[in-house]
């Protein structure tokens, strides 16, 4: 019988050839915008490293691990995903843009990261937390492979907590987004957990709390579009 994350891994390997085209018709390319506020919020906790070790968790088609090789210049980066279709493309956008000797790739599951202890100076997962089969054993994970004084960067997709912005997007999110999804990708049941992906979500100050009993310090989040979207941050001791 297939674990969680390899019917994830095969729901991401089918939507893969759509995935970025969807992503930014879906969210009206207000996602580029998300990550740069991410990947600035990363750049200024690094910004003390001579040559940091930067991990992107749950890189997908690596539009964040590319955003953070252009903006912190003098970075290594390394992005891990459960998707070997996602990474492939991953792996041609970066050729793209001539990084391939500052990103490194490989398939590994949040929950058992396949890197030494206290390795990475920083680490980000964009909208891949909610994916994750074990969401305390990844946090945990990705806790032991950050060095002391490291920082996590989560960006992750939210309900609004606005009533009225909440209506208008749970209408988009359960009627509008999953057509959309099948008409491009041919695959509705993708968006569909999409949106319920987005609901079980821990609410802000619940998901600072795990953060907190995990083990991680100085955890804080910023709310954007409305509370379409948050960026936690938060330390290791």
């Amino acid at each position: 019988m297939a674990t969680d994350n390899e019917h994830i891994a095969l729901m991401f390997n089918d939507i893969a050839p759509t995935y970025d085209k969807l992503n930014h018709i879906l969210s009206l390319n207000v996602d580029k915008s998300w990550r740069r506020k991410a990947v600035r919020y990363l750049k200024k906790a690094v910004s003390a490293v001579e040559n940091p070790l930067i991990l992107d968790v749950a890189c997908g088609t690596a539009d964040s691990t590319i955003k953070i090789a252009e903006k912190i210049v003098n970075s290594k980066v390394y992005g891990v995903d459960i998707s070997e279709k996602m990474l492939e493309i991953g792996k041609e956008k970066v050729e793209k843009e001539g990084l391939s000797d500052r990103i490194n790739f490989s398939i590994s599951r949040a929950e058992s990261l396949d890197f030494q202890d206290d390795t990475f100076d920083a680490v980000m997962v964009a909208f891949g937390v909610r994916n994750f089969s074990d969401r305390e054993q990844g946090l945990k994970e990705i806790l032991r492979v950050l060095k002391p004084n490291g920082t996590l960067i989560v960006l992750e997709l939210s309900e609004p907590q606005n009533v009225i912005v909440r209506w208008f997007y749970n209408l988009y999110f359960k009627n509008v987004l999953p057509l959309i999804g099948k008409r491009v990708s041919g695959n509705s049941n993708a968006y569909r957990y999409l949106q319920q992906t987005v609901e079980k979500f821990p609410m802000p100050m619940e998901f600072m709390s795990m953060l907190k009993s995990i083990g991680y310090h100085e955890v804080k989040h910023k709310a954007l579009s409305l509370g379409l979207c948050r960026i936690y941050q938060a330390n290791k001791a």
